[in-house]
């Protein structure tokens, strides 16, 4: 498992909305993050999209690779847990990240689309209460573990879903 684990935090590390930047002579740290409203805002609705794609695809390819890894579907809990955690303290740039929900989303799509389902309503709510994105965000990720256990709760569930919401609210730290 910890290799699935190691595995998954190698791919969210993977600083994508930092070589977007790069690639435009643009260093998104010193100029406001890489979170997807500083690529929108630095370099264009275009590039963001992008970034977003990428990093839901990256949380969606987390999960078999770790249950490959592991030979076992716990491998894939480990390794979505692992890619967030990735995305939120990258090792390619020191430890800082960026906001992880869109790898995030990903891996709750290939874990379980219904928790993505509950946890994207959830935050719709949050946000329409309070009109706080990152405050939803926030939220919704602390829930995690609550949607699990309405959904499927066993225990490697519901830890995946303490440990995907930490992880995943950890991410949102700059912006709450």
């Amino acid at each position: 498992m910890l290799w699935a684990l190691l595995l998954g935090y190698g791919v969210g590390g993977l600083p994508v909305a930092y070589w977007f930047g790069a690639l435009r002579g643009r260093d998104l740290l010193r100029e406001g993050g890489l979170g997807l409203g500083a690529v929108c805002r630095f370099l264009g609705p275009i590039p963001a999209f992008l970034v977003f794609l990428l990093d839901f695809f990256r949380g969606v390819m987390a999960v078999p690779l770790g249950e490959a890894v592991a030979q076992d579907p716990l491998g894939g809990l480990w390794a979505g847990m692992g890619a967030i955690l990735g995305q939120a303290f990258s090792p390619w740039l020191f430890f800082r990240g960026g906001t992880a929900w869109p790898l995030a989303a990903g891996v709750l799509f290939a874990v379980d689309p219904r928790v993505l389902l509950g946890a994207g309503l959830l935050f719709l709510a949050l946000y329409a209460l309070s009109r706080r994105a990152f405050r939803a965000l926030g939220a919704t990720a602390l829930a995690l573990p609550l949607l699990f256990a309405l959904l499927d709760p066993t225990p490697a569930y519901l830890f995946f879903g303490l440990g995907a919401g930490l992880a995943l609210a950890l991410s949102l730290r700059e912006g709450l």
